[in-house]
């Protein structure tokens, strides 16, 4: 029964480590496709692990699943962090089309408001 645990944590850490990499690359990747598989691997592992109910895991297994935490954890920080720049960079090209579109009627200049006359 470990083992079959074991293989669905290898094939969830593959896929957390590709879609790290391709993150922290700058890699264009489908990351519809990564989520799929990592819900799919979350799911099949959630299958296997209602199996181990009341049993005692090894060491060794308790050790891939700690290191199976410290991966999602990984992955979570580095997908935080895309949807952080992700988020800087459309405020960013918010901003450059209202300034675009602007006729500077109603902007204020650099010292504050203009002087009404």
């Amino acid at each position: 029964m470990e083992a079959v645990l074991t293989q669905a944590i290898n094939r969830l850490e593959a896929v957390l480590a590709g879609e790290t990499l391709a993150l922290q690359s700058g890699q264009h990747v489908g990351l519809g496709d990564i989520s799929n598989r990592k819900n799919q691997s979350l799911m099949e592992l959630s299958r296997i692990s209602r199996g181990f109910q009341g049993i005692e895991a090894s060491e060794g297994l308790r050790d891939r699943l700690t290191g199976l935490r410290e991966r999602l954890a990984d992955n979570r920080r580095t997908i935080e962090l895309h949807m952080e720049a992700t988020a800087e960079v459309a405020s960013l090209i918010t901003q450059a089309i209202a300034d675009a579109e602007s006729d500077g009627t109603y902007a204020a200049t650099h010292q504050g408001a203009r002087p009404v006359r």
